[in-house]
């Protein structure tokens, strides 16, 4: 009986220990989501330090999606064979790294610290992810996932909505840069000790192959690939249409001012503060994962309709902010992942996820920039159709997030 007890203490000991870390690594992830976000209120600022268009500029913040997505197949692996407590503060320090080298006015250095950016980062929420499955039971997992998500989001508001009046004030565009680079390299020290030890998991066979058999589990399944279409097709609307365009699309295709453009640009990060936690206790109040993603998704077409039809409707803030909060259902998927693979490939599932998430945004990415993104402020233009073939765009790929999302098999416990 006292040997029970004792295991039962130790086993909740552990499991705090690793919510612990699970919070240092969300601020991690809010860190990340800061400077992935802010730099769509600095685009005429970066766009001079590096000597390039707005439309080059675009090509160098897009760098940061392709190092994103396959280092985040790294990151599961890594996760999966040597546990958190160094992988993660790795990722860190190649993140704050990045943010180093893009305080430099250079071309060459400022695309070399995005890609450094987008790497480190891919560590951030697959590591977040990887300590809630540890630290929380299953009926908690998409709440966790969601407050996650959440905290990120709001370091993605921050990002747009503190930085643009900090930047015109008290801080340089390059100290911006170096004072966040030096936080994300603080929080990997303290990940470092506060992270508990884990006993790492071999591979049955040796080689290259052994290395990847948890990606073997993952991708041969066909739910694991309808998972990461519909996180993708529900991510590209607000971490492209909003965060890389949103405010100069205010600027110049509606006439806002800088600050209004920027405050309706950041409703949609600030959204996801509200909604990811939400839509994510629904899920697990609802004991089924699909009627909060289906429904999600919905509200987010229903959105974007109005938006690219009436925008004089309803204040664009408010559209916006709603879209944010109904987009909290991109992080369903990222449940279901997990609920449809085993366990012993829970880092792996998360790296599978963001990989096909992130290479979806990585593709309509540049489509948008080439198709509706390059006559943007150019003399001529008809802004009011612009504006509304630019909603479409996002319309469009919010539809087809939806009809993914039917094909997804349920995982909920209710009907298990």
């Amino acid at each position: 009986m006292s040997i029970s007890l004792s295991s039962l203490d130790a086993t909740k000991r552990t499991s705090r220990a690793f919510a612990v870390a699970w919070a240092c690594a969300t601020i991690f992830y809010f860190l990340e989501y800061a400077g992935r976000s802010a730099p769509a209120v600095m685009i005429p600022e970066l766009s001079h330090a590096f000597g390039v268009s707005a439309l080059g500029l675009s090509s160098i913040l897009g760098v940061y999606y392709y190092t994103y997505s396959s280092a985040s197949l790294v990151a599961g692996v890594l996760l999966d064979r040597f546990g958190a407590k160094h992988v993660v503060p790795a990722g860190m320090i190649i993140l704050g790294l990045g943010c180093l080298l893009f305080a430099v006015p250079s071309e060459l250095v400022g695309t070399i610290g995005r890609l450094c950016q987008g790497a480190g980062s891919a560590f951030a929420f697959t590591g977040a992810v990887y300590l809630a499955a540890h630290g929380f039971s299953a009926q908690r997992l998409a709440t966790a996932i969601g407050v996650t998500q959440c905290v990120g989001m709001l370091g993605g508001s921050l990002g747009q909505l503190t930085v643009g009046p900090m930047i015109h004030s008290v801080l340089s565009v390059s100290g911006f840069w170096i004072l966040l680079g030096a936080l994300v390299i603080a929080t990997g020290a303290a990940l470092v000790v506060l992270a508990p030890k884990e006993q790492g998991h071999a591979p049955e066979t040796s080689g290259i192959s052994g290395i990847l058999a948890p990606y073997k589990v993952v991708f041969s399944n066909p739910q694991s690939y309808l998972c990461g279409l519909a996180a993708g097709l529900l991510f590209a609307p607000t971490t492209i249409g909003d965060m890389v365009w949103g405010v100069r699309l205010f600027q110049e295709d509606r006439g806002f001012g800088y600050q209004s453009a920027v405050l309706a640009a950041s409703m949609v990060p600030l959204g996801w503060v509200i909604g990811c936690p939400l839509l994510g206790w629904i899920a697990d109040a609802l004991k089924r994962r699909k009627p909060a993603l289906i429904g999600g998704a919905a509200l987010m077409l229903v959105c974007g309709i109005q938006l690219s039809f009436a925008p004089a409707l309803v204040p664009a803030w408010l559209t916006l902010l709603v879209l944010g909060i109904a987009s909290g259902a991109a992080m369903i998927p990222y449940t279901i992942i997990k609920e449809v693979n085993p366990d012993h490939v829970k880092g792996s599932a998360t790296g599978g996820i963001n990989f096909i998430t992130f290479l979806v945004t990585a593709v309509l990415g540049p489509v948008f920039a080439f198709s509706i993104g390059k006559s943007l402020g150019l003399t001529g233009t008809d802004v009011v159709a612009h504006f509304r073939d630019s909603g479409l765009f996002w319309v469009g790929t919010i539809a087809l997030a939806l009809l993914v999302s039917l094909m997804l098999r349920e995982t909920g416990h209710a009907v298990k």
